[in-house]
């Protein structure tokens, strides 16, 4: 069992956040879509195909000339990398002895073969592993990626390839109502009274729940309180209808719900919460649906169950206030690396070379100035035309400039 604090942030690569092995040089005796199932592998010691062994993994075949193998996998929701784990499970002679990780970023749904010509930036070193063992590796780079690729020298098998990591999706399709409260928007979990048979991120997980498994389910409770999960919205927002799901939950749903909000950046015992669902009865096995009672922009949910029971799934429908989207733009714009952060102004009519003037002005949340008419670009505002030199507007005047906040 691995210890690392990274794991207790998403895994961005998991087939549950619609993460995909786009391309594998080789995957002769197990296909690479093994690697970012949900669930730990498993073994049969009497499963046997026509090429050998069944391997709840992936594994090529043993190599007779130089080189090595990789994956690459397209993260289903870019993100800020902590830490991965590269896990042989059941793999014990057939494991690659070292491994190493890159990522890189870009716009759109590249082909694998645009893919294998972008610039891909290591994140991970080329590292010894074990078989049979959840190899955990820290991650310092702190840019956004969108795709990962494993490489195993010089070939074997991996069970699975978890890539924990910050969620930072592209604030550009953040307008508009949305699920604020989704883990592929940037909610995230930040506290929880008890996570005994799941975990409440499930809570946030995209899609309708397909088993109770899907959901967070708490342990029975013998004693007078209530169990509870706090959850930080993706950004700041006013919240127009919640979704409280019961899906498959029959003889073990939560009996009442409630949900409250607070309008802070940090949660602190002086925070001041308000009803947006008062205490109603749910249903066993039901989607209920519930207007908000407020429409006060809100940073935090906390979402009360009574006394104890399962949840398959909680949405928070509502609209990013505009400082906040702003936020996010820059913030996005910060962590971008430098030649996708270029795609990204080209987009928004600034010729490449006032785009390298303007990105060494980053980090914009903290200060860095930026073209007004950018910002609006990037946050859902009119497309300007294209911008030659300084920036400047139609008279020939220059843009008005915005000091980066949050």
């Amino acid at each position: 069992m691995i210890t690392h604090g990274f794991t207790r942030l998403p895994d961005l690569a998991s087939r549950a956040l619609a993460g995909s092995v786009v391309y594998a040089n080789d995957e002769l005796f197990a296909e690479r879509e093994n690697l970012i199932k949900p669930a730990a592998a498993v073994f049969s010691t009497e499963d046997f195909g026509h090429k050998g062994k069944v391997y709840d993994g992936w594994e090529t075949r043993r190599r007779r000339e130089p080189g090595n193998d990789h994956a690459i996998v397209r993260l289903g929701v870019p993100g800020v990398v902590h830490g991965v784990v590269i896990d042989t499970a059941w793999f014990k002679g057939n494991y690659p002895p070292y491994a190493s990780v890159e990522a890189t970023s870009v716009e759109g749904a590249p082909s694998p073969a645009e893919l294998e010509r972008a610039n891909w930036e290591t994140i991970v070193g080329k590292s010894a592993i074990k078989g049979d063992t959840e190899n955990a590796f820290e991650v310092a780079d702190r840019r956004r990626w969108t795709h990962v690729r494993l490489s195993i020298y010089p070939d074997g098998g991996v069970a699975r390839f978890r890539v924990h990591a910050e969620p930072v999706p592209d604030p550009r399709f953040m307008d508009g109502t949305i699920d604020l409260a989704a883990l592929e928007y940037g909610g995230a979990v930040v506290d929880c009274s008890n996570t005994f048979y799941s975990s409440p991120v499930q809570l946030l997980l995209p899609g309708r729940a397909r088993i109770m498994g899907d959901g967070w389910e708490n342990a029975r409770r013998r004693d007078d309180g209530n169990d509870h999960v706090t959850i930080r919205l993706a950004a700041r927002g006013r919240i127009r209808r919640v979704e409280i799901d019961t899906s498959y939950f029959v003889g073990n749903a939560a009996g009442w719900a409630s949900l409250r909000g607070t309008d802070g950046d940090h949660l602190d015992e002086d925070a001041e919460w308000f009803d947006l669902v008062a205490k109603t009865r749910l249903q066993p096995d039901t989607r209920h649906f519930f207007r908000s009672v407020s429409a006060a922009p809100v940073t935090h949910v906390r979402l009360d169950v009574f006394p104890d029971g399962g949840l398959a799934r909680l949405r928070v429908h509502g609209e990013v206030v505009a400082d906040a989207h702003r936020g996010a733009v820059l913030r996005w714009l910060d962590l971008l690396p430098a030649e996708h952060a270029v795609q990204v102004l080209g987009g928004a009519g600034v010729l490449p070379e006032t785009a390298e003037d303007l990105l060494r002005r980053r980090p914009f949340a903290a200060g860095g100035v930026l073209p007004a008419t950018v910002l609006s670009t990037l946050s859902g505002g009119p497309h300007p035309a294209g911008l030659t030199g300084v920036p400047t507007s139609e008279t020939g005047e220059p843009y008005e400039e915005v000091a980066g906040s949050t």
